[in-house]
């Protein structure tokens, strides 16, 4: 028996409890988990924003140590450092024979499997794939990565989901260009990421948007040259920053209509906004002709930062060696299984960066 945070039914809170893991089976490997992140994707999982089938193990930004590997597994082996991929890419779909690894449509299908039982035999799914919110876990062999060395585990955790998708919005989706200037909405987990990524494209104006004044100097760290309090006037506030033709490029990480609209209309005319965040489908964001036609924006979605994690990893493995990436500083609070809720509440009510699981 492990502990694993599990979630009983959509909208229910989450139970630490104990659950049965089982030996890996032919293809799977089992993992011994350093940390885990605590994603806003989680909280939409188990508010029902996303859908996954339930009752699951959550969590899915995680490292950790290879304890066991099943029958024709041979990229790993018991002892080395992995990092979890929620994401695989089957290889052969559609969007995967174009390149497109991050749209794969086959990426989650493991979400449906049964993954472990609890102490009186409910099966539990393992949420996005991988079930990181665990002592331990197994998964498919294809939903490893090897960690990068000279990196602690605990640290390459947040490679998993936030690094990437942050990395991937400013080098592949937005494709900032040195000199650029570039606004991020949202100083999260995620936001910190674009923002130290906006800083190694070489943007030159960098702009933070939050509503809490209190992340100011958590933005300015990872690479903000400016701070703006989110209002009423944000768009006007961006634009003023950038001798009022607004900038090159927005990131938006929140996923809220208001705030999409706010980081299309932050853009000068031809400017680009990358939307990171997932919202639910009641946020409804309006657009009319004329604008569309005027403005010459672009306006595009983001999947996994449109990341292919397998050739990104090495490159971000170089920034963090060499000190350009700062992992730690996505985080702005450690703590165990039992703190996960609080952490929920936290990101609902805007507060902090990361909080990072950390097991024994």
């Amino acid at each position: 028996m492990i502990r694993a945070a599990v979630l009983p039914a959509v909208g229910s809170p989450l139970e630490i409890t104990g659950i049965e893991l089982p030996e890996p089976g032919p293809g799977q490997v089992r993992v011994r988990l350093a940390a885990a992140g605590v994603c806003h994707s989680d909280l939409s999982l188990s508010n029902g924003t996303m859908r996954v089938p339930v009752p699951a193990v959550l969590g899915h930004e995680g490292a950790g140590t290879v304890v066991s590997v099943g029958e024709g597994v041979t990229h790993v082996a018991p002892g080395d450092g992995v990092v979890l991929n929620w994401a695989p890419s089957c290889g052969h779909c559609h969007p995967c024979s174009l390149g497109e690894v991050w749209l794969c449509a086959n990426a989650l299908t493991g979400s449906a499997n049964i993954h472990a039982r609890t102490e009186d035999g409910t099966e539990l799914h393992p949420g996005l794939n991988v079930a990181a919110f665990a002592e331990e876990t197994v998964v498919a062999a294809n939903c490893l990565l090897p960690a990068p060395e000279g990196v602690p585990l605990t640290d390459a955790a947040l490679l998993g989901c936030a690094v990437l998708t942050g990395w991937g919005a400013v080098h592949h989706s937005a494709r900032v260009q040195e000199g650029e200037t570039v606004a991020v909405f949202g100083v999260g987990g995620v936001g910190l990421a674009t923002l130290q990524a906006a800083r190694i494209a070489g943007a030159s104006t960098i702009v933070a948007v939050d509503v809490s004044p209190e992340k100011e100097a958590l933005a300015r760290a990872a690479g903000a040259t400016e701070y703006v309090v989110a209002s009423e006037t944000t768009a006007k506030d961006v634009r003023k920053l950038t001798g009022g033709q607004g900038v090159d490029v927005a990131v938006e990480c929140v996923g809220r209509a208001v705030t999409i609209r706010t980081a299309w209309d932050s853009t000068r005319r031809g400017g680009r906004t990358t939307v990171v965040g997932i919202g639910g489908k009641d946020q409804q964001v309006t657009f009319h002709a004329l604008e569309l036609f005027h403005w010459g924006r672009t306006l595009a979605g983001c999947v996994y930062g449109n990341s292919n994690p397998a050739a990104d990893l090495p490159v971000l493995a170089e920034h963090i060696r060499a000190g350009r990436f700062d992992l730690g500083a996505l985080v702005t609070e450690r703590i165990t299984l039992e703190g996960i809720p609080a952490a929920f509440d936290n990101m609902l009510a805007g507060k902090g960066g990361r909080a990072l699981v950390v097991f024994p």
